[in-house]
C-alpha cells in the first residue's frame, strides 16, 4: 500500500500542470504511468493477475481522493467523466487505469487459456472493454484543457489497443494499419523529447514492430519472414508475439522439412522419420550462423538457451520413438549387436547438446576472464573471481565426459582422441584457475605447483594435436603458456617480499603458543593476552588422568550355602480360629 501511494504521489495534480505547462493545460505522462506500474507491480515476471488488482486498488483511492465515488456500500449510482468534469489530470488517470485493469485481466485469462480454451472467448470481451476505455480517453483529451503531448499519447495507446484486438481477432490490415499509426505517433514524440522520454516512445517502438512485421507477413509479404525470425533469435516479440512466432518459424520449418529425410554424421547417413528432430536439424545452421553473429553476449546467452530448449525437446521425442521401437524388439525377439538408426540419432542429438553447453560455458567463461581483468572500480559491488570459472570449467569436463560415453561411438577413434584432447585443454584452463584463486590467499608453494601442472597439460596438447587434423572449436594453449610463465615469475616475486615483509616482525610476536602460564614459568616471553579478559594462566577443564580400577567382588560361597526351612514362620491361610487366637495372644504363632 505505502509504494502505491508513492506511485500516486509522482502524478501531478492540476495546479501543478499550471506551473509546468506555458498554456496551462492539463499534462499526463501515459506511457511512464504505465510502464512504470507494470514494471513495479507484477509485469515484470509475468503476473497479471497481481497488476489487474494493483490498477483496481489505485482506481478506488482515486475515485476517493476526488470525491468521485460510484454512490455507498448499499446502492451504486453510475457517474461519467465527462469534458466538464475533467479539472484534475487525475480524472484522466482515472480512464487510463480502467483500460488497464481490463487489459490485464485479458492478458491473465490468455495465459489460463492454454488449460482451458473456453477462455479464450473471455479474452476477446476484455480487450475490447480496455479499447472502448482508451477512445474514452482520447475523447476527453480531445478538450482544450489538454496539451498537445497527452493528446497524442492517448492517441498512440487508442491505437496500439485497437491493433491488439483486430490482432487477436486475427485480422490483420485493420491491425497493421492500428500498430502503425501507434508507431508513428510514438517516432514523433521520441525525436521532440529529451533523451529518457525518447529511449521509453523508442522501446515502445521496438515492441510493435513484430506485431507489424507478423500482421504483413500474414497478408502476403514473404520477406517478413526473415525479419521474425531475427526477432525472435535475439529475444524480440515478446508478450502476445511469442506463442505465435513459435507457431509461424515451426510451420515454415515443418514445410522445409518435408524434402529432408536423413543426415550424416561420423561417416554414416542416418534416416530421420521424426518430424520434430527434422525441424531442430533444418533450423540447426541458422541458429548458429545467429550465435555467431550475435551483438552482445546477452543475446548470444538467449541464443544458446533457446538452441539448448529446443534441443532437450528434440531429443525428448527420439526417447519416446526409442522406447516404442525397443518394446517391438522385445516381441520380435530379435537380436543384434550393431547400434539401431534411432539409437544413432540420439547419439547425434546428444552430441548437438553437449557440443552446445561446452561452448556457452566457453564464452561465458570468456567474458569473465575479460572482467577478471578489469579494475574493480566499485568497492561496494562483487567483481568477477577466478572461483566462477573453475565452476564452468567443471561444467565443461563433465559434458565432454559424457561425450565419451555415448553409443555407436565405441570404435571411432579419432572421435575419442578428440574429446581427450578437449578434456585435456580444458583440464588446463581449470588448473590455471583454481591456481589464481591460490595466489589470492597467498599460498604460493601450492600455487606453483598448479601453475607447473598446467604446463603438463598444454604441453601434451601440443604434442597430441600434432597426430589430429581439422580440429575445430579448440582454445590455444599458447597463450596460455605465455601466461603461466608470466604469472610464475610474479608469483616468486611475490613469495620473496611476502617473505622478506614476515622477516621484520619480531620474533616474540611470530610465536604463536597456547601453553598455559602455569607451564611455563622458567621461561619468559611477552604474551599480551595475559593482561585481557581471557588469559591462559591454567588448562581448564583439566585434563583426564588414569586411576586405577576399582576391583569387584564375587560371593563364590554363596552358591553352596544351605539354608534353613522357614516355613513354620511362614503365615498359613485357612487355619484361623480360637486356636490361632490363642496362639497369638500367648507368642506361640511368632
Amino acid at each position: 500500500m505505502t509504494t502505491d501511494k508513492q506511485n500516486e504521489a509522482k502524478i501531478p495534480s492540476m495546479d501543478e500542470n499550471k506551473k509546468k505547462l506555458p498554456d496551462g493545460g492539463l499534462g499526463l505522462e501515459i506511457l511512464q504511468i504505465i510502464k512504470e506500474s507494470q514494471q513495479q507491480h507484477g509485469l515484470r515476471h509475468g503476473d497479471y493477475h497481481r497488476y489487474k488488482n494493483y490498477c483496481t486498488r489505485r482506481l478506488r483511492r482515486l475515485r476517493k481522493a476526488l470525491g468521485f465515488k460510484l454512490g455507498n456500500r448499499h446502492k451504486f449510482i453510475g457517474k461519467k467523466i465527462t469534458v466538464e468534469t475533467v479539472t484534475d489530470s487525475r480524472y484522466l488517470l482515472m480512464v487510463v487505469m480502467e483500460a488497464e485493469r481490463a487489459w490485464s485481466y485479458a492478458m491473465q485469462l490468455k495465459q489460463e487459456a492454454n488449460t482451458e480454451p473456453r477462455k479464450r472467448f473471455h479474452v476477446i470481451s476484455r480487450l475490447r472493454k480496455a479499447a472502448k476505455h482508451s477512445e474514452k480517453l482520447e475523447k476527453l483529451c480531445e478538450s482544450p484543457k489538454v496539451d498537445a503531448k497527452t493528446k497524442l499519447e492517448a492517441q498512440a495507446y487508442t491505437a496500439y489497443l485497437a491493433g491488439t484486438v483486430q490482432f487477436e481477432l486475427q485480422e490483420w490490415k485493420p491491425a497493421m494499419e492500428a500498430f502503425n499509426k501507434c508507431k508513428t505517433i510514438y517516432e514523433k514524440l521520441a525525436s521532440a523529447f529529451t533523451e529518457e522520454m525518447s529511449a521509453l516512445y523508442r522501446q515502445r517502438v521496438e515492441e510493435i514492430s513484430p506485431n507489424i512485421r507478423y500482421c504483413a507477413y500474414n497478408i502476403g509479404d514473404q520477406n517478413a519472414i526473415n525479419d521474425l525470425m531475427q526477432m525472435r533469435l535475439t529475444g524480440g516479440g515478446g508478450g502476445m508475439m511469442a506463442e505465435k512466432l513459435e507457431a509461424l518459424i515451426t510451420q515454415a520449418r515443418t514445410k522445409q522439412a518435408a524434402t529432408m529425410s536423413e543426415v550424416e554424421w561420423r561417416g554414416r547417413t542416418v534416416p530421420v522419420k521424426i518430424d520434430k528432430a527434422r525441424v531442430f536439424l533444418l533450423g540447426l545452421a541458422d541458429n548458429e550462423a545467429a550465435i555467431a553473429q550475435a551483438a552482445n553476449e546477452e543475446t548470444k546467452e538467449h541464443l544458446y538457451e533457446t538452441l539448448l530448449a529446443e534441443c532437450r525437446d528434440t531429443i525428448q521425442a527420439v526417447k519416446e520413438e526409442l522406447k516404442n521401437e525397443k518394446q517391438r524388439e522385445r516381441s520380435s525377439d530379435s537380436e543384434s549387436g550393431k547400434v539401431s538408426n534411432l539409437q544413432f540419432l540420439h547419439s547425434y542429438l546428444t552430441y548437438i547438446k553437449l557440443c552446445t553447453l561446452v561452448k556457452r560455458n566457453d564464452s561465458m567463461a570468456y567474458t569473465l576472464q575479460a572482467k577478471l581483468k578489469e579494475p574493480e572500480t566499485d568497492e561496494n559491488k562483487r567483481g568477477a573471481r577466478p572461483q566462477d570459472l573453475i565452476r564452468l570449467y567443471d561444467i565443461i569436463l563433465q559434458s565432454l565426459a559424457e561425450l565419451s560415453t555415448l553409443q555407436g561411438l565405441e570404435d571411432d577413434h579419432s572421435f575419442k582422441m578428440e574429446v581427450s584432447l578437449k578434456t585435456l585443454v580444458y583440464k588446463a584452463y581449470r588448473c590455471f584457475f583454481i591456481a589464481q584463486s591460490y595466489v589470492l590467499v597467498k599460498k604460493w608453494s601450492e600455487a606453483l605447483v598448479l601453475y607447473e601442472r598446467v604446463l603438463k597439460y598444454a604441453k601434451e596438447v601440443q604434442s597430441d594435436a600434432k597426430n589430429l587434423n581439422n580440429l575445430k572449436d579448440l582454445p590455444d594453449v599458447q597463450e596460455l603458456i605465455a601466461e603461466v610463465n608470466a604469472e610464475k615469475y610474479s608469483l616468486q616475486a611475490a613469495a620473496i617480499l611476502d617473505t622478506d615483509e614476515t622477516a621484520e616482525v619480531p620474533s616474540q610476536q611470530q610465536v604463536k603458543d597456547n601453553t598455559p602460564l602455569c607451564n611455563r614459568l622458567d621461561s619468559f616471553r611477552l604474551d599480551p593476552t595475559l593482561v585481557g579478559k581471557q588469559p591462559n594462566l591454567v588448562p581448564f577443564p583439566p585434563e583426564f588422568q588414569p586411576i586405577p580400577c576399582k576391583p569387584l567382588f564375587f560371593d563364590l560361597a554363596l552358591n553352596h550355602v544351605t539354608f534353613p526351612s522357614l516355613d513354620d514362620r511362614v503365615e498359613q491361610k485357612g487355619k484361623g480360629g480360637l486356636t490361632g487366637y490363642i496362639k497369638g495372644i500367648f507368642g506361640f504363632g511368632s
